[in-house]
């Protein structure tokens, strides 16, 4: 594959690379882990139509920024918020050379398709957004039948496309990540408990994935949202026979889990408790039956860096998934200003060396996933502390 001008990988104003970051908790997300998807309904109000550097400059790189800036006809505190993180990446950037064309998509699949349609008949060369699944599949195939590529923020790996590519933190990452972490410290008898809902089937289907490529045999008890109460019974009856056991589980439903293990005996002292991103957050970093439980996460100082730079010019404090819009941004501007009339193929979006972000190093792969730097965090007493920091580059050829 291409490798990117390295200009592009070390750009402090253009991808800012700031160690650690923080909680994975996708704000607006839904009880799978997912954004909350809207009503599909027809739009209500004409799709928003701006150019943020405006009049038409044919100089310019025409770039289509697609969010919800509006859900069901309010504004959207999320949508609003990852708007102000890619208009932030472009002051940051001096990219005069960029004209961005923002459409609202209203939170609804025709707002979507009609952003879409408005943004390529406006010249764009690339469509950054949306945010929701439908909409992130239904732009991209409009955008692929135009020959425009997309960068896309949906957590759904099933948006992904050849040309439509997500830039978000897939479940998929997060559970390589850290089983892979303990088997490197020697576990090897894993066992899961997951809920029956779309973010515990992607993850249970990876965990067991990659159970078989690591010729493992593993444990798997599953459990209706909210009663998941039999399944740990059953692993606790087995407990001699397990010395790893992966939760994927959002934060909020954690502390009545943390009580069933302790109540059913499973210490995390003799047994290893593994969880997402989604736990970097304070409901479960305090919890006494987790202490010295890992998850894979970006680094916590990314955010936070990033959070004080929007803090001071908006006043307010980012969502999380903000720096998704701000290092798409950021990475279109830098390959418009340094790739020539390559700038967005292929070969270049996919290259193996990846980009530095605000979250860390990443790359896309030519089917539209991402790979990203993760770092291993311990929960200790309300905090979560690096044990196995995310690494600085790539392995060559992976």
């Amino acid at each position: 594959m291409t490798h990117v001008n390295s200009d592009l990988l070390f750009s402090r104003r253009l991808l800012v690379l700031v160690a650690p970051l923080s909680a994975l908790l996708l704000a607006g997300c839904g009880p799978t882990g997912r954004p909350q998807q809207a009503p599909l309904s027809a739009p209500t109000m004409p799709v928003e139509s701006e150019n943020l550097t405006a009049p038409l400059n044919e100089s310019r790189t025409r770039i289509a920024l697609i969010l919800p800036l509006t859900q069901a006809g309010k504004p959207s505190t999320v949508g609003q918020s990852m708007r102000n993180a890619a208009e932030l990446a472009i002051a940051e950037a001096g990219a005069t050379h960029v004209e961005l064309i923002i459409k609202d998509d209203l939170s609804t699949l025709d707002g979507a398709r009609q952003a879409a349609q408005a943004a390529l008949a406006e010249g764009a060369e690339l469509i950054v957004g949306p945010l929701y699944a439908p909409n992130v599949k239904e732009v991209g195939r409009l955008a692929r039948a135009a020959g425009k590529p997309v960068i896309g923020f949906s957590t759904d790996s099933s948006t992904a496309a050849r040309g439509a590519y997500l830039l978000s933190f897939l479940v998929e990452g997060y559970v390589d990540r850290i089983v892979d972490h303990a088997l490197a410290r020697g576990k090897k008898n894993l066992a899961a408990l997951a809920p029956e809902n779309d973010y515990g089937n992607v993850a249970i289907n990876q965990f067991v994935d990659l159970a078989a490529k690591r010729g493992l045999r593993v444990q798997i008890e599953r459990y209706a949202p909210g009663n998941p109460g039999p399944a740990v019974q059953k692993l606790a009856a087995n407990a001699a026979q397990i010395d790893t056991l992966f939760i994927p589980e959002q934060a909020e439903n954690m502390v009545a889990i943390a009580g069933l293990l302790s109540a059913n005996g499973l210490d995390g002292k003799k047994v290893q408790i593994l969880g997402t991103g989604l736990w970097n957050d304070s409901r479960v970093l305090n919890l006494p039956a987790l202490q010295g439980a890992w998850f894979a996460a970006p680094d916590n100082a990314g955010f936070n860096a990033f959070a004080g730079r929007y803090r001071g010019r908006y006043g307010s404090d980012p969502a999380r998934i903000a720096t998704l819009a701000y290092d798409a941004m950021a990475l279109v501007s830098a390959l418009a200003r340094t790739q020539g009339d390559a700038r967005f193929s292929e070969n270049v979006l996919t290259s193996s060396t990846g980009f530095n972000g605000t979250d860390g190093l990443f790359r896309f792969t030519p089917e539209g996933l991402n790979e990203r730097g993760l770092s291993v965090l311990e929960v200790r007493s309300g905090s979560a502390m690096p044990v196995s920091p995310a690494p600085k580059t790539f392995s060559s050829g992976t």
